[in-house]
């Protein structure tokens, strides 16, 4: 029965992976093709003030992250028609929460984020003359985001990812157009703040109409249910201690480069931190359907689930290395080429230490989604606070005494001290005696793979009679070849341990999926 249930589950599994990609695809590829338009018609002060007004706003994302996801597992649970009325009451409970609280918050940033942001981050720049501005639209676009979570998260319990993907895509290209329509008219922070806040308005729209016209019979208006709203709290608490953790992960550098120094070097590090970041999302794109799909596996057995979820970790892992470590090697001529030579200069030595971060951190990503399916989110919270609080202190040490170059180091400190959280906490969770040949084939070998791979090639290209050629030609090949060299060795690695077959199976299902030759 197993067997049949997984030959039948993997192709959804694989087609909700595609359109995840696809819509991440589109998003990266408009939000990258536009930045450096965006860069030259502000500025790198004026980038940076956008920058930091986007990290206030980031605590506003704890809570409407932590609804979505709480709303997410509830739906997911109760998607039988006898669940109907239960699944309804917890759709108008989620959205009351999303008006309503998420309504104070935004008034909040509205009244407090400006005050706040100009002392804290002396901004008196004319950059920031629109700051009182720029917070308004962008507390506006957080909240379209907070209550279009609640009406995505119908889609996603029903793992109708097409609609989702659609969604995303319509919103990403909304924002560019208004991007490249008002921003030479207005080329402030405000602007850039507000053409973002225009897209995720339309998505939501989008996300309303489409669940409204496909799963109509399952909404219902806002209203507060105090059963709905307790379990929604259970799950909800633990996602708020969760998504502080990644806060505190994700924005420590940028607080603390906007309390220290100037806004054109927080402007440096976002560009660094946008294409590491686009990557690495990328990745857990593809990975953010086995949440659902775990959130189906209450009754499987426990050697069931443990394997589902270290063959989803190795998939993950080895594609992670790959992408991440293919930014090392050109990361310099990556950024001249994107962004221009001064940038480059400036954060060719931050993207590498990001990547390395963002590889470490891919260790994470699948036992994050089967906890948090398995409604441990207590567990997700202790890795979310060690991860923050290592990082925050770590950045706390280095940021003061070497300069803004040493930023990424606490995020590779920071990440160190989530895998080994992660380690302990599955030996806790799991009786198994075979425990630690799992993690070393599935999770630190390929991970470890594609970051000395990554080093030994940027090593050599440094070192190489010739430069390479600040292009998009070479740095596009050079980085294919890298990710290429990276991929074939993990999986060549793999077939020398004791679950071989396993991983070579599960290459050959995805390549049978997306390339279905007989001969495979």
């Amino acid at each position: 029965m197993a067997g049949r249930t997984s030959r039948k589950i993997a192709p959804d599994l694989l087609g909700n992976s595609a359109w995840n990609a696809t819509a991440f695809l589109v998003a990266v590829v408009l939000n990258l093709a536009i930045l450096p338009f965006v860069i030259t018609h502000l500025g790198p002060t004026a980038f940076g003030v956008a920058g930091l007004v986007t990290a206030c706003i980031a605590p506003a994302l704890v809570f409407s992250n932590a609804l979505g996801v709480s709303t997410v597992r509830e739906l997911a649970l109760r998607l039988d028609p006898s669940d109907r009325e239960d699944a309804q009451r917890l759709f108008a409970t989620s959205v009351m929460l999303a008006l309503c609280a998420g309504g104070l918050i935004s008034l909040f940033v509205l009244v407090v984020g400006p005050s706040l942001a100009r002392v804290a981050f002396h901004l008196a720049s004319p950059a920031a003359d629109d700051l009182a501005w720029a917070f308004a639209l962008a507390a506006m676009g957080w909240l379209c985001q907070c209550v279009a979570a609640v009406f995505v998260a119908v889609f996603t319990a029903r793992q109708n990812y097409k609609r989702i993907a659609l969604v995303g895509i319509a919103s990403t290209v909304v924002s560019t157009l208004s991007m490249l329509l008002l921003i030479p008219a207005a080329p402030n922070a405000s602007t850039f703040l507000g053409c973002q806040a225009l897209g995720l308005a339309s998505g939501l729209l989008l996300a309303v109409a489409w669940s409204c016209g496909a799963f109509g019979q399952w909404l219902a208006r806002p209203e507060l249910h105090r059963d709905a709203f307790a379990r929604l709290a259970r799950l909800g608490i633990w996602q708020v201690a969760a998504q502080g953790g990644a806060l505190l992960a994700g924005q420590a550098d940028r607080y603390l480069l906007g309390a220290l120094l100037q806004p054109q070097f927080v402007g440096f590090y976002g560009v660094a931190q946008r294409l590491q970041e686009a990557t690495y999302i990328g990745i857990l794109k593809l990975g953010e359907i086995l949440f659902p799909f775990f959130s189906t596996l209450q009754k499987e057995s426990e050697d069931r689930k443990v394997d589902l979820l270290f063959r989803s970790s190795w998939i993950l892992n080895i594609l992670a290395a790959s992408a991440l470590g293919a930014l090392i090697p050109v990361a310099g001529p990556l950024l001249h080429v994107w962004t221009g030579a001064e940038v480059a200069a400036e954060a060719a030595r931050l993207l590498v230490v990001l990547s390395i971060a963002g590889i470490i951190g891919s260790s994470a990503n699948v036992f994050g989604f089967y906890l948090l399916a398995q409604g441990q989110s207590r567990c997700n919270a202790l890795i979310a606070l060690i991860t923050g609080g290592i990082t925050l202190v770590t950045s706390a040490i280095v940021l003061p005494g070497f300069g803004w170059q040493a930023a990424g180091w606490s995020a590779c400190a920071g990440m160190i001290a989530q895998m080994a959280t992660i380690v302990m906490l599955l030996r806790r969770s799991f009786d198994l005696s075979g425990m630690w040949p799992r993690v070393v084939h599935c999770v630190l070998m390929p991970l470890g793979i594609g970051i000395a791979l990554a080093l030994a090639l940027r090593y050599g290209l440094d070192r190489a009679p010739f430069q390479l050629a600040p292009s998009w030609w070479s740095v596009g090949v050079v980085g294919a070849v890298t990710a290429a060299i990276i991929f074939v060795a993990g999986v060549a690695a793999s077939q020398l341990g004791p679950y071989r077959s396993a991983c070579w199976q599960d290459l050959r299902a995805i390549v049978r999926r997306f390339v279905p030759l007989k001969a495979i």
